[in-house]
């Protein structure tokens, strides 16, 4: 059962990833014109890398291929999204935004230190069967 455990945890971690990439891709003028009354520039630019990351990034991780790099980017994605768009602490519902990403963000930081488990188109796990040299 513990086999398959990574496997589930990694693919319900970058669902929300892929979801939302595609989402942007799907409502892009929206995403763009919501993205600008929070003051970002460059909006298109920096959808665009968002897409990227979030579609890339979570495949990476469902996936398991490079999942530790997929993880680490998402992260990083995850630090300046979280702190632009999630902390107007007077509503309860970024409040609640907020903590939804520490806590993936927490996830993804596991996978980093892991790997990505036995059932990955690349296991990079972390094997505590085997004694440092």
């Amino acid at each position: 059962m513990n086999a398959y455990f990574p496997t589930i945890g990694r693919i319900l971690l970058g669902l929300i990833f892929v979801a939302s990439g595609f989402n942007k891709v799907m409502q892009f003028e929206g995403t763009q014109q919501y993205m600008e009354a929070n003051g970002l520039p460059a909006t298109a630019i920096l959808l665009v890398g968002a897409i990227i990351f979030e579609l890339g990034g979570g495949l990476m991780v469902i996936l398991g291929f490079k999942a530790r790099t997929g993880s680490l980017a998402l992260v990083l994605f995850l630090i300046p999204t979280t702190l632009v768009f999630h902390t107007n602490f007077a509503e309860q519902t970024q409040v609640i935004q907020f903590m939804k990403n520490l806590a993936i963000m927490g996830g993804l930081l596991y996978v980093a230190a892991h790997g990505a488990g036995p059932a990955a188109i690349e296991n990079d796990s972390v094997s505590s069967d085997v004694a440092p040299s």
